[in-house]
């Protein structure tokens, strides 16, 4: 998301650009809409496993290495990050720090990248949405079948449940048809706005041809100059395995949290001993993904007839209030749910019994904001390979929250509620890695995105958030990005 979009803001900007990217376009194939082989198969899942050093156990993390990265599996809810997500925030297990810009600095760029990804939304239903310039470019989306009769419920409830912002072509003459298959598949129409389709194809396509895109080709390490204070060139495993340099005069690493502190980690000098752009001491350090929940809804009388589903968004307990001394989070829709994705939470569960109940079940996404901790972090094992460490932060707010959503859906006619809770391998929403802030000494990058130690590199992705506030975070690293091209740093 970072990378694509920054390629895009700099078509036609009069520098070249070079997209380096460690897979290849995902192929267009009948597979792409398959369950089975989407989530039983894992038939394109292509990360390397990580190690989770607290279970002492190797995972293959939810990373997708594709022209537009994990946007091409991704569920397409682009919510801003809420106005007081900038700020300090107050949490029952700690404080979240404040960013060093603030909401305004990233409006105009919110607004650019909704129309960027088609985003379809409803100025007004949300009472925790931020001030905006501009009304959503595109209606919500309707709710339809049991989420439908969720919502009415809801209303009734006292809640204020909204059309969540979903970036799909659902444009008058758009390819979108609302199916079964967005949140998790790869769109095989094109009609999902994933970084790939929204940014780097028209990137490429810009009239200037300034934009370039080098596929199979993963970038091993960052070499710098004697001083330590200029990157010089990427080197590179193309495919086939061959070693490759690229030089250029201003490098941008958008890898991802996980992979961006992989990265630097692995470039150490004599210079940079403990990793390229680390003299803090921070890179890989307040790695941050949300406390996040599968919540099931189960009407047993009713199936649920909806097809896509991803349509609400609940934020009444987002911030802290009269009822709430301390935010709980934010709920949404799911993609409709199917056994075989079920199977994987519960795999001693026959495929026949999971695909009944999934009939009738209203699928939901419950997260909670996860606070940055030095001690939650990404680092390398002696091979180089990924590892992770996080505990979980906020348990006792997130829990409330799904008590409170129990009551409500339990209000509106659905007596059976099954969770599951996600944990370390829900990597989706992943961030901090690398935070932004004006001391050297205790972050990693500026408020502008540049590293302190490195006058020539900068970071565009989710490392830099210093918070992770209780949203999807990828239109927010679209507009980091957009602000970052539109500066000027990269192109003077």
């Amino acid at each position: 998301m970072g990378g694509g979009t920054l390629a895009y803001a700099l078509r036609d900007s009069g520098v070249r650009v070079l997209i380096v990217e460690q897979g290849d376009f995902l192929p267009v194939e009948r597979e792409n809409w398959s369950f089975d082989a989407v989530h039983t198969e894992g038939r394109y899942k292509n990360s390397a496993p990580w190690y989770d050093t607290v279970a002492g156990k190797e995972f293959v993390p939810g990373n997708y290495h594709y022209v537009g990265g994990s946007t091409k599996l991704y569920g397409a809810t682009l919510p801003r990050f809420r106005e007081s997500d900038f700020g300090a925030v107050h949490h029952v297990d700690g404080v979240s720090p404040a960013w060093p810009i603030g909401y305004a600095d990233l409006e105009p760029h919110y607004t650019e990248a909704e129309n960027m990804f088609w985003v379809h939304g409803n100025k007004g239903e949300d009472p925790t949405d931020p001030w905006r310039s501009a009304d959503y470019p595109f209606p919500g989306i309707p709710h339809e079948g049991a989420m439908a009769r969720l919502v009415e419920s809801a209303r009734r409830q006292g809640l204020h449940p909204f059309a969540a912002p979903q970036s799909v072509d659902w444009r008058p003459g758009g390819g979108c048809v609302l199916c079964e298959t967005c949140d998790s598949f790869a769109c095989m129409v094109d009609a999902k706005g994933d970084a790939d389709v929204a940014a780097v194809r028209p990137a490429l396509r810009a009239t200037s041809r300034n934009v370039e895109l080098l596929t199979n080709a993963e970038v091993l390490r960052l070499d710098t100059d004697e001083s330590g204070r200029r990157v010089t060139a990427a080197r590179i495993r193309h495919a086939g395995g061959r070693e490759i340099e690229v030089r250029a005069e201003r490098f941008v690493v958008a890898c991802g949290a996980a992979n961006t502190a992989a990265l630097l980690l692995r470039s150490t000098s004599g210079s940079h001993p403990g990793g390229l752009a680390n003299s803090s001491d921070q890179v890989g350090r307040n790695y941050m993904a949300h406390v996040t929940t599968f919540f099931l809804a189960v009407d047993p009388r009713h199936k649920n007839e909806a097809v896509y589903q991803k349509t609400i968004g609940i934020n009444d307990w987002y911030s802290a209030g009269p009822s709430t001394p301390f935010p709980l989070g934010n709920v949404q829709g799911l993609g409709k749910l199917h056994g075989q994705q079920a199977k994987q939470g519960k795999p001693w569960v026959p495929m026949s019994i999971l695909d009944e109940v999934t009939k009738y079940t209203l699928d939901m996404f419950i997260q909670t904001e996860d606070l940055p901790l030095s001690e939650n972090r990404i680092g390398l094992d002696r091979a180089g390979n990924v590892t992770v460490t996080r505990r979980e932060t906020n348990l006792a707010s997130h829990h409330e929250l799904i008590r409170r959503m129990k009551k409500v859906v339990r209000k509106a006619g659905f007596p059976v509620v099954l969770t599951r809770s996600l944990g370390v391998e829900a990597t989706s929403h992943q961030c901090g890695t690398a935070r932004m802030g004006i001391d050297s000494a205790s972050s990693v990058v500026d408020a502008d995105l540049k590293a302190h130690d490195v006058d020539n590199l900068w970071i565009a992705d989710s490392s830099p958030f210093p918070s992770s506030a209780a949203v999807n975070p990828a239109i927010t690293v679209a507009a980091l990005a957009l602000r970052l091209g539109h500066s000027g740093a990269l192109t003077t």
